[in-house]
């Protein structure tokens, strides 16, 4: 074995690989019917609830604000988020193929990773926000400005495509023996880069390095905000006031709770369990359940939201009800 793998990886004798295969959740042929249903599901849920939220914003002026701002702008990372995995999962059921080409599974893991960035980043700006209007009311409008949220947007995004990038031109130098398997629905960078033949040491240390930064740098920037937040609310001498300022923070508080506490499970499974496929289940929490449940947990727990929905869906009824030849 040896001798035939040190023989791959000579230049000039290296495989040219042209797809993974991705194993999904089941391999069992009865099974492939109901998981496309659940997952067609869940995909329309996401996409027509995260519009749903866009398209209230854009529509009501008095949500035209920094949190609702940053809301929409989650709701459409949501969207594309699970728009990088979900259709493809759908049309390799449909078509009975596991198959993925390379420069695709490539090109899926950096908008995973571009995304799932982005959402960290934006839950941590928005408990910036929520801070900023609790613990100083009165200079909120100067400090959140609409330059200075568009400038925290801008670099939401330049650190997370800096962030993607890195890891997908460290994965394009790995050499692989063979079509790979992948125990996932999606092209996993962990997966991915321990499926290679040649040595990953370079992209281990990257992946714990911006795990540490990205993910454990924000979680700590946001448990800061809320500690000084409930400080706030505590120094609040009315009970009617510490609702009316809790209540602003509660529906982004449990998204930030689902979505840590998802990935957290993802990765604990993961380090407890060798089970590949125990880990894609976890894998799904955070991938399609999270931004399914984003939605309703702004539009349930948001008097604002759920006004702007009404309004919305009552103006498109009365539009439909007017006679166009009239």
């Amino acid at each position: 074995m040896l001798p035939s793998h040190n023989k791959l990886m000579e230049p000039g004798n290296e495989t040219q690989l042209s797809k993974f295969l991705l194993l999904g959740f089941s391999e069992d042929p009865a099974l492939q019917p109901l998981i496309f249903g659940l997952f067609l599901s869940m995909y329309l849920v996401t996409v027509a609830g995260n519009l749903l939220i866009i398209l209230a914003i854009l529509s009501d002026p008095h949500l035209h604000t920094p949190m609702y701002f940053f809301l929409s702008n989650l709701s459409l990372v949501d969207v594309c988020f699970t728009s990088t995995t979900v259709p493809k999962m759908l049309v390799n059921i449909q078509t009975q193929s596991k198959a993925i080409s390379y420069a695709g599974c490539i090109t899926q893991m950096y908008f995973l990773l571009l995304f799932s960035g982005l959402d960290i980043f934006l839950l941590t700006v928005m408990a910036y926000d929520r801070f900023v209007a609790i613990c100083h009311p009165l200079h909120y409008t100067v400090i959140m400005s609409p330059r200075i949220c568009a400038l925290l947007l801008l670099v939401c995004w330049i650190i997370s495509v800096l962030n993607s990038l890195s890891h997908c031109f460290l994965a394009l130098r790995l050499s692989f023996c063979a079509a790979p398997d992948i125990p996932h629905f999606f092209c996993e960078l962990n997966q991915v880069v321990h499926s290679a033949c040649s040595d990953t040491f370079l992209n281990d240390m990257v992946i714990y390095l911006t795990a540490m930064l990205l993910a454990a740098g924000p979680l700590a920037g946001i448990l800061y905000s809320y500690s000084k937040i409930v400080s706030s609310i505590r120094a609040i001498s009315s009970a009617q006031g510490k609702y009316k300022a809790f209540s602003t923070c509660a529906s982004h508080l449990s998204v930030v709770s689902l979505f840590y506490c998802t990935l957290l499970g993802v990765y604990l499974s993961s380090a407890v369990t060798q089970n590949p496929h125990s880990t894609a289940t976890a894998s799904l929490m955070y991938t399609v359940v999270t931004p399914m449940l984003n939605p309703f947990i702004y539009s349930l727990r948001n008097k604002d939201i759920k006004r702007a929905l009404k309004t919305l869906f009552m103006r498109e009824t009365r539009n439909l009800s007017v006679d166009p030849s009239q």
